[in-house]
């Protein structure tokens, strides 16, 4: 009797196709059924072999062996995951299996790590694909019944592929080059490179950045201020200018000119993609963009409560209309079950605001499932942003918030001063975020009296305000995401590159900017001041080394633009691979011709235990370190780490040194000092603690959970250089 093998990417996903197809029966690695056997992957099972499997030459990292061209790029079976491969061959090499269908994420790299097993297995048998955007048992039954042809994706599985060789090829070689011609642990990318970049050139105007006074004249009326309002609309930088007006205007009357009442609306904004909810994750939580990622991954995969998290989307299609009222019967609790029980009662209404099949691409917006939620089973995590997602689901389905939007005109002596005020009609989708206060908005919302053209007006007084123009505002995890969606709008580039920016999406995807932002912390390139990110020396020094192309958005962007040109059989691989090949070449070439320097500066008097070369001061994400110098070596040791414990005389965060019952915080900003054994007993009054086994546990569990095997080639590559001092 012939079988159907499902072949799914993690054993979470693979264990609910499996309970809804019937497959009881539980084998090491896989379940098995009457009609079906499904097995999993565990991220990648298969990966591009590293440069020392090509030739012995390339275990020795030196300059006169780059670049490294091979023509044809070898897969190997990855260590970490190699006996779940074996079993996967077996099954695809069963005899009585006689189709495959492939149930990994429904994207460009759930493709990849489904066909590059089939491929190293050898497998030839025929395909299908599974393409869904939820895992609930609904969703994986509707999808069984309508299985598209394996065929289907073989342009998307093409274009994974030149992702992955591309980025081995400018990867491991720009990395190698760097690393041998400089002595230090550099890397680069073209997404890194690009990211970074971009953090160091706002860096650059803060530092010349040099703040100029102006002014601003204010009118205080009874109950109202009016705001003096330049002919030009720029700001008043000549302060003699502003002395002339506040002596023609003192002490007289005011006359309006013009009322104007405009009845508004406003509706809610888009539903959320990936981008947009690590932005608020960050904005409202402190969450950095890869903690969002992981908690969604889980909402997504173990709860199933919320649809694919990697989507690029903000917009429904139209298939999904007629699930919107089981969705919000699953989610009908709370504080959101009166809103719920309002818009069932007024009958759902789709628009275009919402529901529109053209700004689909492979997966929709990110929305509740039919699943319904226990709370009860959420971490306080897990709840905050599954509750951003109900919020912003149910929004585009009430209505506009309806306001009437005043604006005042008055006439002092013929100098024009202004005010705005606003009247609510109606809160409509407002109401589910009233405890969230909008600053900008609030500013605007003065309660006006009644008033008419021609009406005269006391003015109580008449004041100068002295400002001082700002400087930029550094990158925060949430804006740099902003950054890398839409780089033309942060970096000068001209109206055509402009345009390749804007439609290919900007720098990275959905899937990969949370690693590329982790990757930079990882590397040094920059650090956390607050929430503020700052580049480090080593970030500085870097893009002054990496050649000019490999830092510009618009490289990755035309690489995405390529990719996608061949997902649709538009774009030939071996041209595209061509091109790498040449590019990647080239840049060897550009470090190789290079007469700058890498300086450490910040060097210690510290000595490495391994080679007694002196080792540099670094600050990581969660705390300071010593690390050698010589990359060959790679030592590092832990100075201290951050804390969310407060100091008790200037309210900063704490920093923990040494271990054990010797260790102490320390505040860096005043002088406290105190073990951490003292501290606990004089300003902790709760007796209740989690122990640290507990703990360790706990992350242990969530690191499994979240753990990516993906053969990001030369981010592989990074990791043996950081792990070889462990090692040691």
């Amino acid at each position: 009797m012939s079988k159907k093998l499902v072949f799914a990417e993690k054993p979470s996903v693979g264990k609910d196709i499996a309970r809804v197809l019937k497959c009881q029966k539980a084998h090491n690695g896989y379940l098995e059924g009457n009609d079906y056997v499904v097995t999993w992957a565990l991220g990648h099972l298969v990966g591009l072999a590293d440069p020392e499997n090509y030739d012995d030459k390339y275990k020795v990292w030196s300059m006169e062996n780059l670049p490294m061209l091979p023509n044809d790029m070898k897969l190997v079976v990855l260590k970490e995951t190699g006996k779940q491969f074996h079993i996967v061959k077996e099954l695809l090499n069963r005899k009585d299996i006689t189709e495959i269908i492939i149930a990994t994420d429904a994207g460009r790299e759930g493709e990849l790590v489904a066909r590059w097993a089939l491929k190293k297995a050898n497998c030839k048998k025929p395909l299908k694909r599974l393409w869904i955007s939820s895992v609930t048992d609904k969703a994986i039954l509707e999808g069984f019944r309508k299985l598209k042809p394996g065929v289907q994706y073989e342009n998307l599985y093409k274009a994974a592929v030149c992702r992955a060789e591309g980025d081995w090829l400018v990867g491991l070689n720009i990395t190698r080059a760097l690393t041998c011609k400089y002595n230090a642990q550099l890397s680069a990318g073209r997404v890194q490179s690009a990211t970074l970049a971009m953090i160091t050139a706002r860096e650059e105007e803060i530092k010349n950045f040099r703040p100029k006074p102006y002014y601003t004249i204010t009118a205080k009326c009874q109950g109202f201020n009016l705001s003096y309002e330049p002919k030009d609309h720029k700001r008043l930088f000549d302060e003699q200018e502003v002395e002339r007006i506040l002596k023609e205007v003192q002490g007289k009357p005011g006359k309006v000119t013009a009322l104007t009442s405009t009845a508004k609306k406003q509706y809610a904004p888009a539903l959320y993609d990936l981008t947009e909810l690590q932005r608020d994750g960050n904005k409202y939580f402190g969450f950095s963009p890869k903690e969002t990622l992981s908690i969604m991954q889980r909402l997504y995969e173990s709860h199933k409560v919320l649809t694919y998290p990697r989507t690029d989307s903000r917009y429904l299609s139209e298939d999904i209309v007629p699930t919107l009222k089981d969705r919000l019967k699953g989610i009908a609790l709370g504080n959101y079950r009166s809103f719920i029980t309002q818009i069932l009662s007024n009958g759902i209404k789709v628009h275009k605001g919402f529901v529109d099949n053209s700004k689909v691409s492979d997966h929709h917006a990110i929305i509740p499932t039919e699943e319904p939620v226990r709370l009860a089973n959420l971490s306080v995590d897990e709840r905050k942003i599954y509750e951003l997602v109900i919020k912003r689901f149910l929004s585009v389905m009430m209505a506009p918030f309806e306001y009437t939007a005043i604006t005042l005109q008055v006439s002092i002596e013929g100098h024009m001063f202004g005010a705005k005020g606003r009247q609510v009609i109606s809160k409509g989708w407002k109401a589910l975020y009233e405890r969230e206060v909008d600053e900008a908005e609030e500013e605007e919302e003065q309660n006006l009296p009644a008033l008419s053209r021609g009406d005269v007006i006391k003015i109580n007084a008449v004041v100068k305000n002295n400002l001082m123009t700002k400087p930029p505002t550094r990158f925060t995890e949430a804006t740099l995401l902003s950054a890398m969606e839409k780089p033309h709008q942060y970096v000068a580039v001209d109206k055509e590159a402009a345009k390749t920016l804007g439609e290919t999406g900007g720098i990275g995807t959905v899937a990969t900017r949370a690693d590329i932002i982790e990757k930079l912390y990882n590397m040094y390139y920059i650090e956390k001041n607050g929430k503020e990110m700052v580049p480090t020396s080593k970030g500085k020094q870097l893009i002054e080394l990496v050649p000019k192309e490999l830092k510009s958005p618009l490289l990755t962007a035309k690489w995405e633009m390529q990719l996608e040109q061949i997902s649709l059989g538009k774009l030939s691989p071996n041209e595209f691979m061509e091109k790498i090949r040449h590019y990647s070449g080239e840049l060897v070439k550009a470090v190789k011709a290079s007469s700058d320097k890498y300086v450490h500066d910040n060097v210690t008097g510290k000595r490495c235990p391994n080679c007694s070369k002196f080792m540099l001061e670094v600050k990581g994400k969660h705390g300071m370190m010593y690390v050698c110098q010589d990359r060959s070596c790679g030592h590092r040791e832990t100075i201290s780490r951050f804390t969310h414990v407060r100091c008790p005389q200037c309210h900063k965060k704490l920093e923990q040194r040494g271990e054990g019952e010797g260790s102490i915080y320390i505040c860096t900003t005043c002088t406290f000092r105190q073990k951490v054994a003292a501290y606990n007993k004089q300003y902790r009054t709760s007796n209740e603690k989690l122990g640290k086994k507990d703990v360790g546990k706990y992350l242990k569990q969530i690191q499994k959970e979240n753990e990516d095997t993906g053969n990001f080639a030369f981010a592989e590559a990074f990791n043996k250089l950081a792990q070889e001092s462990k090692k040691k």
